[in-house]
């Protein structure tokens, strides 16, 4: 037989170009990102562009001037430097944070403009249109200016781009503006390409002025300034000429023209006359440790690179994290929510430690030096419930890196984190959240750290009576099971420390001592003696073991304040103890009763999507059989309700990612019921086919897949692993990861 080599050859040729075609062509999970989800609705997300758990991050700064709006009454206006209806910009700021109830950051606000300089942001801010949000990229049109400002950053470092008209043009660098009122600022013109300084920030949630730390940065120009200048009030600044000289021939800039100021309003412009339409880039690295480092930051990172270059960089790191998971079906609004709401959870913690490895030690009195990643911002309260096992079954490596930042927390504090924000423990919310997520960690399998150690930390919180600053009230805990009314939030504070003692009883039984495990897990069950029988609620007591009256079971919804919870009331709080279900089962009378109060949380509209204490009460009728169909029902319909792809689509703040963790698990199909328990419960996945690759240092198996099949409408029939029937709508994590299919079959 003859072959056609000619057209065997040509055959392969439009195969490969189809194929070349196809690859470059198809949407990669970064291409579905959409940041403008969440910057509306109290959902505090920035549209801007930052590296996954980067230090710099750019957001446009409209939360400042603007005028008939709700700001002064309305948090969600103070708590975040971006909020999607306002319209007013006055700059974009190098530092944010995301997903946070009280503001901090939100500073070094870089400004572009073109004529006379204006220094009053109340008459240099502007209109703006046209905006583009992806994932490591921002840009966006300033009307007043026919300017187009786009952006992007590497993990330190903030990128900006602004393509000016002809004319007179202007880069201010306000450092007055930010999203707190933190006093002391410095800033030096180092040349006519670079500027220097450092803004005080660290008034988290109204802490005191004590608690104030500086945020350093250097600034350089691809254009040198024609003009340039400082100001320290807004109506006043101080202007001028850049002097040359020219000595064994280099041209410098004479030194009587470099200028420094130092105060709070205060601020630097650059100047230049264009006669044609030209492009300045400017890069913007930051550090928490010194000037210096923030100048090695942006040298090391990004060096010569162009803003194409960095943000091809960001845009294939953003791509290699989120292709972590991969799913296949579902719309694409399903695919751009289920991975913005992963890239959400991807941003904090975020890296604290400089590009050679120093960081600043709790309580700032000196500097640490890593070799891996020190992390930082840790909103435990709310990522204890999901995003860390989320962490742990995906990105096991930062995982185990959080766990370590906390543990040399504990060396340099004496106490693990409870809210911690750039090396500054805030003590915001209530419980002992760490103790939990190592804990859970562990039971994983991710035991890179010193377990010892961390089990001396989490004894330390929980025994130690004295001055113990994460939990407050212990000593009437231990002695009577919860806290009264003496102390704030007596009820879910009590449901804190139970979660705590739990997670320490689990992993006191995996080091194998028992007499630990024993009294946690007896301490983790004293919530019953709140637990009011005719009401099938728990409920405050007073000092002396009363009922607190007069009590009601809904005061407290919506953030009021209230006597026994924490944002939240009786029942946002009365399924929260995870850990004994079953116990609590009992206690209300039975599976029948148990879910008939399940209900009524729904029923009555009392159950919260935006806030955390009642965000697993969805998946619990997987606890009552023939009652799972319920679960399979409530999520779906909440995921359809309350995330959606437009900028007011989470159910309300982010938490550093907390609600975003919620909705991966969901749309994944599993979710961990229980803090500090390995164990997943399961529900209807919301793609056909679902593939988690697993880290090889970790776990043995190269992926776990999660298929369903059947009637995509249907009730879950069956569920196996691996072909096996699982009777049960549980799986232990040891199972999952060691499994290669787990299918959901619905009928």
């Amino acid at each position: 037989m003859v072959l056609n080599t000619k057209n065997k050859f040509n055959t392969a040729c439009i195969f490969y170009m189809l194929f070349f075609s196809i690859t470059i062509f198809a949407q990669q999970p970064a291409d579905f990102v959409n940041p403008l989800i969440g910057t509306s609705n109290y959902g505090a997300a920035f549209p801007g562009p930052i590296a996954p758990r980067g230090m710099a991050s750019i957001s446009p700064f409209n939360v400042a001037g603007v005028k008939n709006t709700p700001m002064e009454k309305d948090s969600q206006w103070l708590s975040n430097p971006y909020v999607n209806e306002n319209t007013f910009l006055t700059g974009f700021s190098q530092v944010n944070l995301s997903g946070v109830g009280c503001p901090e950051l939100g500073v070094i606000l870089l400004m572009p403009t073109t004529g006379a300089v204006e220094t009053n942001h109340l008459k240099y801010g502007s209109t703006y249109s046209k905006e583009v949000a992806k994932a490591a990229y921002y840009s966006v049109n300033i009307d007043k200016y026919k300017i187009k400002a786009e952006f992007t950053a590497s993990k330190r470092v903030g990128v900006s781009r602004f393509t000016f008209p002809k004319g007179e043009s202007n880069l201010l660098l306000n450092l007055g503006l930010g999203l707190t009122n933190e006093e002391g600022a410095m800033v030096k013109v180092v040349s006519p390409t670079e500027i220097e300084g450092m803004r005080s920030v660290g008034s988290f949630c109204y802490n005191s002025p004590e608690e104030a730390y500086p945020v350093y940065f250097v600034a350089k120009f691809s254009k040198p300034a024609d003009k340039f200048g400082v100001w320290k009030k807004p109506s006043k600044y101080e202007g001028v000429e850049a002097q040359w000289m020219t000595y064994n021939g280099k041209t410098r800039m004479m030194e009587n023209t470099i200028k420094t100021v130092v105060g709070d309003s205060i601020g630097t412009y650059f100047s230049y006359k264009f006669d044609k339409e030209e492009t300045v880039e400017v890069k913007i690295g930051v550090s928490y440790v010194s000037i210096a480092n923030a100048r090695e930051n942006l040298e090391q990172e990004t060096g010569n690179k162009s803003f194409d270059a960095v943000y091809k960089e960001t845009y294939d790191e953003w791509n290699a994290a989120l292709s972590k998971i991969l799913v296949e079906g579902g719309s694409k609004d399903d695919k751009t929510i289920f991975y913005t709401a992963l890239y959400h959870t991807l941003i904090h913690p975020n890296t604290l430690n400089d590009f050679n490895g120093e960081y600043p030690e709790i309580k700032r009195s000196k500097v640490g030096k890593t070799k891996g990643t020190r992390y930082t911002v840790f909103s435990l309260w709310d990522t204890y419930r999901n995003l860390h096992q989320l962490m742990s079954l995906v990105y096991p490596k930062q995982q185990s890196n959080m766990v370590k930042s906390m543990l040399e927390m504990y060396d340099e504090n004496g106490w693990l984190p409870k809210w911690e924000l750039n090396s500054t423990e805030t003590f915001t919310m209530v419980g002992d959240p760490a103790s939990i997520v190592i804990a859970d960690t562990y039971l994983k399998g991710i035991r890179d750290f010193d377990v010892q150690k961390a089990y001396k930390a989490m004894l330390k919180g929980a025994d130690q009576i004295e001055n113990n600053p994460l939990r407050p009230g212990l000593k009437e805990y231990i002695q009577k099971g919860y806290l009264t009314t003496d102390n704030k939030g007596p009820v879910s504070t009590t449901q804190e420390y139970n979660a705590s003692d739990y997670s320490i009883s689990l992993l006191a039984k995996a080091l194998g001592k028992k007499d630990d495990a024993e009294r946690f897990k007896n301490r983790s069950l004293s919530y019953r003696k709140l637990y009011d029988k005719n009401l099938k609620l728990l409920r405050p007591r007073t000092a002396d073991g009363k009922w607190y009256e007069p009590f009601d079971p809904v005061s407290g919804a919506n953030f009021e304040e209230n006597v026994g919870f924490i944002e939240g009331n009786a029942w946002q709080y009365a399924f929260m103890m995870p850990h004994d279900i079953k116990g609590l089962i009992k206690l209300m009378g039975g599976e029948k009763a148990f879910s008939s109060q399940l209900q009524k949380v729904f029923d009555s509209k009392q159950f919260d999507m935006a806030n955390e204490p009642d965000i697993a009460y969805p998946y619990l009728f997987n606890y009552i059989k023939g009652e799972e169909y319920k679960s399979q029902e409530l999520v779906k319909k909440l995921v359809q309700e309350y995330f959606q792809n437009k900028p007011k689509g989470l159910p309300g703040n982010d938490d550093t990612g907390t609600m975003s963790a919620w909705l991966v698990y969901s749309m994944m199909g599993i979710y961990p019921i229980s803090p500090g328990d390995p164990v997943y419960t399961i529900t209807t996945p919301m793609f056909d086919k679902v593939t988690i690759k697993l880290d090889s240092e970790y776990y043995q198996k190269e992926s776990i897949v999660i298929e369903k099949e059947g009637n995509k409408e249907g009730k879950i029939n069956a569920i196996q692993i691996d072909g096996k029937a699982l009777n049960s709508y549980f799986i232990s994590h040891e199972d999952l990861v060691n499994g290669k299919i787990l299918k959901v079959i619905q009928k």
